[in-house]
């Protein structure tokens, strides 16, 4: 549930019963005519079909979350927990303190119902005097009639979650998504303990185990999902372009990075839902720190920029994206080795992404070219081969320019399905509608003395987002351009491609 707010007396207002007559009367009735179901809930229905397989015969409690509070009496903008989003297929800012239940049949299979907040009547307080819920403040919220017509669900009031909870709880087991909301999974927990047979570190694993099953569940994308990926992608694309339209103003008004930020927030909050994680607008030494968000640095003529963004679009799919470009439109040409060595290594990557290999193969390509490299360079210690450094357990010496690995899967966490085990992730493999990153990098900070001059201070890193398909994989990203000729003269255009 949400976090409470502190409600200092000065702020109260005096309410008579004249003003509550009042404010009630000479509204217009509210449109009562209701929507037809999503196009996102019905693919969240088949999803829930595969939820209620794995668990015959238990109650399955998802909650959204609640707000959190910023600062005082405001809240953060809220965001619902991404199993709940990809179960109902409300994205966006919706719904807060919601609870998706999916309560088991008799007959089997689960009944899905999700219990929230519905609109108030205009005759409650709620309606002109709540700031954080109230129609007069934060605008009109669903009716349980128009959510159910637009989910396909049924739909309840939030007040009766406990007893729906609560109900045959010692005869039924309970798992809940507990991370989600703690007050949520305190109901369940007080639930459970109705049973003689409770215990408490079993109930825990259980919870464990629903998370993990539903962060598993989103490692393949349906259609539907991979067609958000590519429009969060088509989104993130035209906010780069932008971007490089605005580099010339980012050099001339100083704190350069921030603008960089500004430029690309207001594109992805405009397009979507807004920036899918927190920018990273590195130019010069910055982009050798590898998750650099304070953005507070200059964008400089003959520096690069490493720009690692994404918009989330409405539905909260994000897109991930990074492309390191020469800020006047010319790479020097230790700039360009480098952003060339990379690109070699990207391309090892995509070729690895397909059906049948594993997902650390992709790794393992891309890695291979990267220790190539720094040995042709002469930067591996004298003596280490690029065998000898590739060597897991006793190598792994070309880490200090690349420590992070290639890939991650994408879709509505940045790292989504970050709760699978590595032998349903990592080491296994690659399966058509996987969405992944392939991100290698090249990283010689400013002060690595063991490095010649010449490569001090540079970062390269290139990012694109790929679906797999039945013979190798699709960039979903790919109208942005990635060879150093074609990113040049994106620059220099101002960023028409």
């Amino acid at each position: 549930m949400s976090e409470k707010q502190p409600k200092p007396e000065h702020r109260s207002r005096p309410t008579s019963p004249a003003f509550r007559a009042f404010i009630a009367r000479g509204w217009a009735e509210h449109d009562t005519e209701l929507p037809t179901q999503s196009e996102a809930a019905r693919y969240a229905d088949a999803r829930r079909d595969s939820v209620s397989a794995a668990f015959p015969g238990e109650r399955l409690v998802i909650p959204a979350g609640g707000l959190k509070v910023r600062s005082n009496d405001t809240d953060y903008v809220f965001r619902p927990h991404s199993a709940f989003a990809h179960l109902t297929g409300l994205g966006s800012d919706r719904e807060p303190d919601a609870v998706l239940v999916l309560d088991p049949l008799e007959e089997g299979g689960h009944e899905a119902v999700l219990y929230f907040r519905p609109l108030a009547g205009r005759d409650s307080e709620e309606f002109f005097a709540d700031a954080r819920v109230g129609e007069f403040w934060v605008g009109r919220r669903p009716t349980l009639a128009s959510m159910a017509a637009e989910l396909g669900i049924s739909t309840r009031d939030l007040s009766e979650l406990p007893d729906a909870v609560s109900k045959d709880a010692g005869a039924i087991g309970i798992r809940v998504v507990r991370e989600a909301d703690s007050e949520v999974a305190e109901v369940v927990e007080t639930a459970r303990s109705q049973s003689v047979e409770h215990n408490a570190e079993t109930s825990a694993q259980a919870d464990v185990d629903l998370s993990r099953f539903l962060s598993t569940l989103r490692l393949v994308k349906d259609e539907w999902e991979v067609e958000q990926m590519q429009q969060a992608c088509d989104a993130t694309t035209e906010a780069f372009d932008a971007v490089v339209a605005e580099l010339p103003e980012a050099v001339r008004r100083g704190r350069g990075e921030r603008w960089v930020e500004g430029v690309f927030g207001l594109h992805a909050r405009h397009s979507g839902n807004g920036v899918g994680y927190d920018s990273i607008c590195a130019a010069g030494d910055h982009a050798t720190t590898l998750h650099w968000i304070r953005n507070t640095g200059e964008v400089t003529d003959g520096g690069l920029l490493l720009l690692d963004a994404g918009v989330e679009i409405d539905s909260l799919f994000t897109a991930d994206v990074t492309r390191t470009v020469p800020v006047n439109g010319t790479f020097t040409e230790i700039q360009r080795k480098i952003y060339e060595a990379v690109l070699e290594a990207q391309e090892a990557g995509l070729a690895a992404a397909k059906p049948g290999n594993k997902f650390s193969d992709v790794h393992a390509a891309a890695i291979r070219v990267i220790a190539t490299k720094l040995h042709e360079w002469g930067l591996l210690p004298e003596g280490v081969t690029v065998e000898d450094t590739l060597d897991a357990e006793h190598g792994q010496l070309h880490r200090r320019w690349m420590v992070h690995g290639t890939s991650h899967h994408l879709g509505l966490d940045v790292h989504d399905c970050a709760l699978a085990l590595r032998e349903d992730y990592m080491d296994a493999e690659l399966k058509p509608g996987m969405v992944l990153t392939v991100e290698p990098g090249l990283y010689f900070k400013a002060d690595d003395l063991l490095v010649p001059e010449e490569y001090r201070g540079i970062g390269v890193r290139i990012e694109d987002d790929i679906v797999i398909t039945d013979d190798g994989c699709r960039n979903l990203s790919v109208a942005l351009p990635r060879t150093a000729d074609d990113v040049e003269a994106w620059v220099r255009s101002g960023g028409k491609r």
